[in-house]
């Protein structure tokens, strides 16, 4: 007699929530050929590391310039959010011609690398059409990004690596269909998602696994051989031939959901545990996570991983601006370093690289309420062993209200756009020549060329 079960609606959702996740990251992306990778064969390992700030980071209080004439437009355009000068973290990057330059006050872990060399600091990045300036701006001569300081399509644009609308993949899926010949036939980790799934990892073939901040799987509770009542009743809802392609489908969907939980959770088990410590917040335990699973990459095979981790909060518009920002970034440097010295105990320092993105940059003057708003250009941070670190790149805005960078109100034009900053990070992944112009196809816009982070 066949056993039925009442399980708590809550389990059912759950395992079947996972279903779509499983699929679209595990065994139907990862097993897909590229069929245009140009890289043959790879004997190194390397994995990207994207971290966005949801929300839209001040980086106006993330990397401020030290010099006397420009910290005091500093102080004098940031109003109420300007901070105190003995409060920040100096840094000193070798390539700014003596300019000094400091990182906000809860950045200390990551002030100590760039001083060591292992982070850069990016300046002023955002999504642009084209190369744009003030007096183009101003004189509407020039194509710009669609729907400007919106929340969505600037996370949009960010994560495509293009503000091209026609450009709808991810810039690191797209990276991960290059590489994806790399990892083998059982390719069912090249890129994981460890905090929500994002448009960043969707490729032509790859997509994102996704798996939970705290290590866990979505099949947790699952146990084909186990005789407890979910378990039995959700062996026999998954094994029962379905007449209707489309719940036949779903079946199929979630059974390749469970085994590849069971790859990734028997790579785990063989993994040497980390003794590295990391703090405990959200984005810890999603970088904790990501180390884990780089532990496991021989048990994986694979050659190039993408991951893809988030933080939230950065919606900054209210004056609990100023105490919310220092709680934020302290969780982002603190987790950086942690997350840094875990691949230095890995011995893989050389081939892990962390790096930040945001929806957009803030408006440089504090608005009524005591925040920030909506802004462009923004700053961000680089990690690791082969990053040519202890460097400022881009080009830093000029801080003056209706100056040279600003479009008004303090918002600073990009003048290095996104597609020159991911590009950057393609290129040391082994995305080179006309594989990378598949990658980025706008990035002719742009002559300078991808930044030399590495």
């Amino acid at each position: 007699m066949t056993q039925h079960f009442a399980p708590s609606r809550r389990n059912v959702l759950r395992l079947t929530a996972m279903a779509p996740l499983a699929l679209g990251g595990g065994l139907m992306g990862g097993l897909a050929r590229s069929a245009f990778a140009q890289i043959a064969t790879a004997t190194d390992y390397k994995a990207l590391v994207g971290i966005f700030l949801f929300g839209g980071n001040d980086g106006n209080n993330l990397l401020i310039p030290l010099d006397v004439s420009a910290f005091a437009d500093y102080q004098k355009g940031r109003g109420r959010l300007a901070l105190d000068r003995g409060s920040l973290q100096a840094i000193n990057p070798t390539n700014t011609q003596g300019r000094p330059f400091a990182l906000h006050p809860a950045m200390g872990a990551l002030a100590s690398l760039f001083e060591t060399g292992q982070c850069a600091a990016v300046a002023n990045v955002g999504p642009l059409a084209q190369p744009t300036t003030r007096a183009q701006w101003q004189g509407n001569s020039v194509q710009l990004p669609p729907n400007l300081f919106s929340h969505s399509d600037q996370q949009s644009q960010w994560q495509a690596g293009s503000s091209d609308s026609s450009v709808r993949l991810g810039w690191g899926g797209r990276v991960a269909d290059q590489v994806a010949s790399l990892n083998g036939t059982q390719n069912v980790a090249t890129a994981v998602a460890v905090n929500g799934r994002s448009s960043f990892q969707q490729g032509a073939t790859v997509s994102p696994f996704q798996v939970a901040s705290s290590g866990n799987f979505g099949y947790d509770s699952y146990d084909s051989t186990s005789k407890d009542a979910l378990s039995v009743g959700f062996s026999e809802m998954i094994n029962t031939a379905r007449p209707h392609l489309f719940e036949s489908a779903w079946n199929e969907t979630i059974k390749r959901g469970i085994t590849t939980q069971q790859v990734f959770q028997e790579a785990l088990n063989q993994s040497k545990p980390l003794t590295t410590t990391f703090p405990g917040s959200g984005l810890g335990d999603q970088l904790r996570t990501v180390a884990r699973l780089i532990a496991a990459r021989a048990s994986f095979g694979v050659k190039r991983q993408v991951y893809f981790c988030s933080l939230g909060g950065f919606d900054t518009h209210g004056e609990d601006q100023l105490g919310d920002q220092f709680e934020l970034l302290g969780i982002v440097s603190e987790a950086m370093a942690s997350f840094y010295r875990a691949t230095v105990e890995l011995g893989v320092a050389q081939q892990v690289t962390a790096f930040t993105m945001s929806d957009f940059g803030r408006d440089f003057p504090a608005n009524g309420s005591g925040g920030s708003d909506h802004g462009w250009g923004s700053h961000h941070m680089v990690v690791g062993g082969a990053v040519k670190g202890k460097q400022l790149y881009g080009t830093f805005p000029t801080l003056r209200v209706d100056g040279p960078d600003d479009t008004s109100g303090g918002r600073w034009i990009p003048t290095t756009s996104t597609e020159q900053y991911a590009s950057a990070f393609a290129n040391w992944f082994g995305v080179t020549g006309s594989a990378l112009s598949d990658v980025f196809p706008t990035m002719s816009k742009f002559p300078a060329g991808s930044l030399p982070i590495f």
